[in-house]
């Protein structure tokens, strides 16, 4: 049977989003229990947010698909906030930290990065 397949899957931002959400739940399920609806949610609902956006803009306008991304963005700095928060609670190690961090960091990157080719491409 042939795989059904939808063209952002194929973008490698959206591939490295989803490899964040896996890190993200393998981190935060060493959060205490009485983070499961605060911090613990927050924080994976940001992570999805990145790959859903991704995925919801990319079938459309390169203005409304930079519009998702920008909202991705704002993911992306939630999770910042997120990694920093369970960092300052004693919930993750300074290495942790560091490997979120990195990860945010090249998210952001190839975010920002697609962003401009959108804005040079005018596809």
């Amino acid at each position: 049977m042939k795989e059904i397949k939808f063209k952002f899957e194929d973008l490698k931002v959206y591939q490295k989003s989803l490899d964040f959400i896996n890190l993200t739940y393998k981190t935060s399920e060493k959060f205490p229990q009485l983070e499961t609806y605060r911090l613990t949610s927050q924080f994976i609902r940001a992570a999805t947010s990145i790959a859903l956006n991704i995925a919801e803009g990319s079938g459309d306008t390169s203005p409304q698909f930079n519009r998702f991304l920008q909202i991705a963005i704002g993911s992306v700095r939630e999770c910042v906030v997120c990694t920093s928060i369970a960092k300052n609670q004693e919930y993750i190690t300074t290495i942790e930290e560091k490997t979120l961090r990195e990860n945010l960091e090249e998210l952001s990157k190839m975010i920002t990065g697609l962003q401009k080719y959108l804005k040079n491409t005018n596809v």
